[in-house]
């Protein structure tokens, strides 16, 4: 193998600048992280049962779901949280290196399962599967430095204009909302008024529900029409209700006198927040936080970057008194981590070139292994999409590791042919020759360092995640 190369020297050449464009392709698509994919993926499902305690949604929401998504393959653990808000987060954690789109599917299987046995309120609202990680990768503040604007207003705008242009982003999984709600009428009920009058709360529900609706006019005039109807209208009706006033005046009860009773009788209406589980704040001020969590395997800090200039861009359009605040960012750490490993890179092959000079005392020596380096290390990484690494801390380590290994091979080959150029050998025949005598311990030196690593990155659980990167 080592004459193939000494005489075709064009070849070794091209073979060279091949694994460094590899290298440097992936490199601009591998996902940059401060550690290796360690942590479970996880599928979340959500669901909203309006005005139920913690105690029955766990029962007639989390239960159901958590007997039927039970089991499903490749997962590990299941947790649900539910509140006395009557939201339910239900999150499946899946085993390290799980195909996510496939276990969403699995657990959208599983939940259409158990819909039938769920109530119909939750129903209605839908039951919502997304894939996200387990923390977040940034939080978004919108914050009114001057107090126009409350919690509510916060917190629709985001949702209405923020919230879609961010998940809208590759790379984002998922996009929650804290310190607010949506807009809703609330029906402040008197139960002193309802007592006297014989009324119960599904009274008032059946009501809003029959006289707040959207009813379709149909058309005048419209095919099949008698003959010399020239015009076709189309019937709009009023639709729902908007307005305190308007929900005031829905008819609850209609007595044989005629008279009626109406819901302001028996309720104060107001428009308010759907829940007041929760409020935002930021330094003290009322504030809309957004949640975005990280698809598995995206590219934090692409992500990050992405999440920021689309920010700015959204900031432009704003009301007056509204201003946007990174509140977390979990990249910062992970630039730093990847800025300094890069640093020791730089660092590492600096010290190697002066260690080789000081050994070889000839620059045109020292070249060779400055030359290999570049080719091994960058070379390296393009394996990394096959073996599913990412660049990340470990992974650099273990670069800067190799790179002293690698020096060291290209500093016992340059030795072993200058040894054969000073006893009068041309440079070709000294190459043919050290090859001959070196070959053999520095392909071994390759397999004992294989022994010692390649084993241990067959360690199961985190652990034997983190060996791999080496």
């Amino acid at each position: 193998m080592a004459k193939f190369f000494v005489d075709r020297p064009v070849f070794a050449i091209v073979l060279s600048i091949l694994t460094l464009l590899l290298g440097g392709v992936a490199l601009q698509s591998l996902p940059v992280a401060q550690y290796p994919e360690i942590t479970p993926p996880e599928i979340v499902v959500s669901a909203t049962y309006t005005g139920a305690s913690a105690i029955d949604v766990e029962q007639s929401v989390a239960t159901p779901l958590e007997q039927q998504i039970n089991g499903v393959e490749n997962m590990i653990y299941m947790k649900s949280t539910n509140s006395s808000a009557g939201t339910m987060d239900l999150r499946v954690a899946f085993e390290v290196g799980s195909d996510l789109d496939i276990s969403n599917v699995l657990v959208q299987n599983r939940v259409s399962q158990a819909t039938a046995t769920l109530p119909e309120e939750v129903k209605r609202l839908g039951v919502t599967i997304k894939k996200s990680l387990a923390f977040p990768l940034m939080l978004v503040t919108l914050r009114s430095p001057n107090g126009s604007y409350d919690n509510d207003f916060l917190s629709n705008y985001a949702n209405i204009n923020v919230t879609d242009a961010i998940a809208r982003i590759r790379g984002i999984g998922q996009v929650t909302a804290f310190g607010g709600s949506d807009y809703a009428m609330r029906a402040w009920v008197r139960p002193d008024r309802l007592s006297q009058l014989g009324l119960t709360i599904p009274d008032l529900v059946r009501a809003i529900q029959q006289q707040s609706v959207i009813a379709p006019g149909g058309q005048i005039g419209g095919e099949p029409a008698p003959p010399g109807t020239e015009m076709t209208y189309t019937v709009t009706t009023r639709g729902r209700m908007t307005t305190p006033e308007e929900f005031g005046g829905i008819v609850v009860r209609s007595n044989p006198d005629g008279s009626h009773v109406l819901l302001g009788d028996v309720a104060r209406i107001e428009l308010g927040s759907q829940r007041y589980a929760m409020t935002g704040r930021f330094d003290g001020n009322p504030a809309a936080v957004l949640a975005l969590y990280q698809t598995p395997g995206s590219n934090g800090l692409a992500v990050a970057e992405q999440v920021r200039a689309t920010m700015a861009e959204l900031a432009t359009s704003f009301p007056e008194d509204i201003e946007y605040e990174v509140s977390l960012d979990t990249t910062k750490a992970v630039d730093e981590g990847i800025s300094e490993i890069v640093h020791t890179l730089v660092e590492a092959v600096l010290l190697v070139i002066l260690v080789v000079f000081v050994f070889l005392q000839n620059w045109r020596a020292t070249l060779i292994p400055l030359l290999a380096v570049p080719v091994s290390l960058v070379g390296a990484v393009a394996v990394f999409p096959l073996l599913g690494f990412s660049i990340n801390v470990l992974s650099l380590l273990g670069l800067v590791l190799a790179i002293g290994i690698v020096v060291d091979d290209a500093i016992v080959v340059v030795e072993a042919v200058m040894h054969h150029i000073e006893h009068g050998k041309s440079p070709r025949e000294a190459t043919l020759a050290a090859m001959e005598e070196v070959a053999g311990p520095v392909v071994a030196i390759a397999f004992i360092m294989a022994a010692v690593f390649v084993p241990v990155a067959f360690v199961p659980g985190i652990t034997g995640r983190l060996y791999q990167q080496f």
